[in-house]
């Protein structure tokens, strides 16, 4: 079972560690930099833990000792690409999609009208982004 902790500060993520992991728990992200006490309160609450994820950000501060011993436990500290800022309306099919009508000779008032898709927007992934 994968499970999401995120918190403002390390007193608030440990009390949401205690709060929300359990046996069953398997793969854990977390949004702050794991330290010492944050890990050991991990394993404690979710012993079958395999994979703790930290963000990508963060993971160049962790102590090298850290990863080795979690290693030797075998579990794997990584770093999550955990994208920010708002989600994208289009996904790459309907990008791929715009593409493949260009290349086929539509225009993009056309394209705009078949997918219903704002004309702005059509010229925009047209233009390249």
């Amino acid at each position: 079972m994968k499970v999401e902790i995120k918190a403002g500060n390390n007193e608030e993520l440990l009390k949401k560690i205690d709060e929300t992991l359990n046996g069953e728990v398997t793969e854990v992200y977390i949004n702050l930099r794991p330290t010492k006490v944050i890990l050991v309160k991990i394993l404690e609450r979710a012993p079958n833990v395999k994979i703790i994820k930290c963000p990508s950000s963060l993971y160049p501060k962790v102590s090298k000792k850290i990863i080795r011993a979690l290693s030797q436990m075998g579990i794997k500290l990584v770093p999550a690409n955990h994208s920010r800022g708002r989600p994208k309306k289009y996904d790459a099919a309907i990008i791929k999609q715009i593409e493949e009508l260009v290349r086929k000779g539509k225009t993009p008032k056309e394209i705009s009208q078949e997918l219903k898709i704002p004309l702005r927007t059509v010229y925009y992934i047209i233009n390249g982004r």
